[in-house]
C-alpha cells in the first residue's frame, strides 16, 4: 500500500530499475508518515561513502508530537540495503552516468519502506513525447467509450 508518490520522478527521469530500501526514522517521523505527511517531490537520493542517504525529504511534525524532541522536517536520512545490492547501485552511478530517484513510501510487514529508481534523465523532447503519448492514450479511451467509429 502506497503512502507517498513521487510522480515528478516519471516525467523528469526514464526509470530503469527499481529497488526497495528500509529507511532510518526516529518515532514522531514514522507518526507523521502514517499521518500522510511526507512528500518525495524535491527529494533525491546520494552516495556517501559505502552507503546511501535519502536528502530533501519533508516530513511535517505533528503538533501532538512530543516536547523534548526538536524535529528536524527536511534531515538527512539514511537508507538500509544489503551490500551487494548498494555495491550495483554505486557502479551504475558512478560509471554508467545513472542517478538514483526516490519513487515512492510504502507500507510492507508493518514497516515504512521506499522504493529507489535508478534512472536517466529526460530531455525536453522526451518529455514532450511523453506527454503526447498520454493524451493520445486519454483521447483513444474516450473515442472507445463513447463508441464513435473513427475511419481512416
Amino acid at each position: 500500500m502506497s503512502i507517498v508518490d513521487n510522480r515528478k520522478a516519471f516525467h523528469d527521469f526514464f526509470i530503469e530499475e527499481k529497488f526497495e530500501a528500509g529507511l532510518v526514522l526516529e518515532g514522531w517521523e514514522v507518526k507523521a508518515i502514517r499521518a500522510g505527511r511526507a512528500h518525495l517531490k524535491e527529494a533525491y537520493v546520494i552516495v556517501r561513502g559505502a552507503e546511501l542517504a535519502l536528502l530533501g525529504a519533508h516530513i511535517s511534525p505533528l503538533t501532538a508530537a512530543s516536547t523534548h524532541v526538536n524535529p528536524d522536517p527536511t534531515r538527512t536520512r539514511k537508507l538500509l540495503m544489503h551490500g551487494h545490492e548498494i555495491a550495483k547501485l554505486i557502479g551504475k552511478v558512478e560509471r554508467a552516468g545513472f542517478t538514483l530517484v526516490p519513487l515512492d513510501l510504502h507500507y510492507k510487514g508493518g514497516r515504512i519502506k521506499l522504493e529507489v529508481g535508478l534512472a536517466k534523465g529526460k530531455k525536453q523532447y522526451d518529455k514532450r513525447d511523453a506527454e503526447r503519448e498520454r493524451e493520445w492514450q486519454r483521447e483513444k479511451q474516450r473515442i472507445v467509450k463513447s463508441g464513435t467509429r473513427v475511419s481512416g
